[in-house]
């Protein structure tokens, strides 16, 4: 394996000193213009590149932020969501060479403790954090640390107003769920909802009771069920609800792997979608739009709602003080998977 080159290496390539050579490459005084631009043709040259840990323990920015998952695997694997949402991020980020520290955990728990664990590591100069809760411990932890953060999903700053957030109106969205399928003459809507618990998801559940509320739709008809986001869980919650003995005449699904699956369930069971039953998907992605009927679904930037919290993340790290942005809002696209509810079902 190739030896990482040294300030010693630059140092005797360049002809000057090692004190030199640190000097011009911390932007410190103590060399002139011409020696300094020697020396970074030189390290550039050989390939050079700082210790991150040692520049964090010199009290400097380790020029990376942390990204932790606690999902469980087997949805981060077939779920397009969390892949558009790190390529926005890491678009942002490496156009300003800073780098994304990813790890994936099995619990809330284990990603408080890799919090605590870059913190006093100096590993990363700031974190984002995914899956905001209805009852978050991670905000207090990361404000009790002064670790910088941007929490993904929440609606509003948090822990006292010390980390900033970006998020989506969930709650308009359904309305507009809702609006769709009561105007095609839905009255039997149910929710297959994902993780309990997650606050985007109490959301959602909360404006489609409202919505149901403010339309006099009948309360037992109209409700959400909660799975892991998977499509074993998203089919499993489909044969349920279609074996009542009133279905539902209309899903939502909170993701797009989840509606093909009850969309092939409704096939196994001969139920034809939209003709006996309509299907509407929160994120679009391919798999909606080659799936037959192509699903109605949700058209959003999510790409754009990574770059929007990374772009929120630096700005924090630059000073600005905390604030809530709100992504670009959801669109409901309707396809061929909605239609008028059949009157004999």
């Amino acid at each position: 394996m190739a030896r990482r080159p040294t300030i010693k290496d630059i140092a005797r390539r360049a002809g000057v000193s090692e004190s030199a050579v640190s000097f011009a490459l911390n932007d410190r005084p103590g060399v002139s213009q011409d020696t300094r631009a020697r020396i970074r043709r030189v390290a550039e040259e050989v390939g050079w590149q700082p210790n991150s840990a040692a520049r964090a323990l010199s009290g400097e920015r380790s020029g990376a932020v942390g990204l932790v998952l606690a999902r469980p695997a087997q949805t981060l694997g077939v779920e397009s969501f969390f892949l558009q949402l790190v390529s926005g991020i890491q678009e942002v980020l490496s156009a300003d060479r800073v780098a994304l520290l990813f790890q994936v955990v099995d619990g809330i728990d284990a990603e408080c403790a890799v919090y605590r664990r870059w913190w006093a590591e100096r590993r990363v100069d700031g974190v984002l954090v995914v899956d905001a809760r209805t009852d978050d411990p991670r905000p207090e932890l990361l404000a009790r640390l002064g670790l910088p953060a941007v929490l993904i999903g929440a609606a509003g700053t948090g822990a006292g107003a010390e980390s900033s957030s970006v998020w989506a109106d969930d709650a308009r969205a359904m309305a507009q769920v809702v609006d769709h399928l009561h105007g095609l003459g839905h009255r039997r809507i149910t929710h297959i909802a994902g993780l309990p618990g997650l606050a985007h998801t109490a959301r959602r559940i909360a404006s489609l009771r409202a919505e149901a509320k403010a339309r006099g739709l009948d309360p037992e008809h109209v409700r959400s069920v909660v799975t892991d986001y998977s499509d074993t869980e998203g089919a499993a919650a489909t044969r349920r609800v279609l074996a009542e003995p009133e279905p539902p005449t209309a899903l939502v699904y909170d993701n797009d792997v989840m509606a093909v699956a009850g969309v092939a369930v409704a096939a196994e069971l001969g139920i034809a979608v939209p003709g006996r039953i309509s299907v509407v998907a929160w994120d679009d992605s391919a798999l909606c739009r080659v799936t037959h009927p192509r699903l109605t679904a949700f058209v959003r930037d999510t790409a754009g709602f990574g770059r929007l919290a990374a772009e929120e993340l630096l700005a924090v790290l630059a000073g600005s003080p905390p604030r809530a942005r709100e992504s670009e809002r959801p669109r409901l696209e309707p396809r061929e998977s909605t239609a008028p509810p059949a009157a004999a079902y």
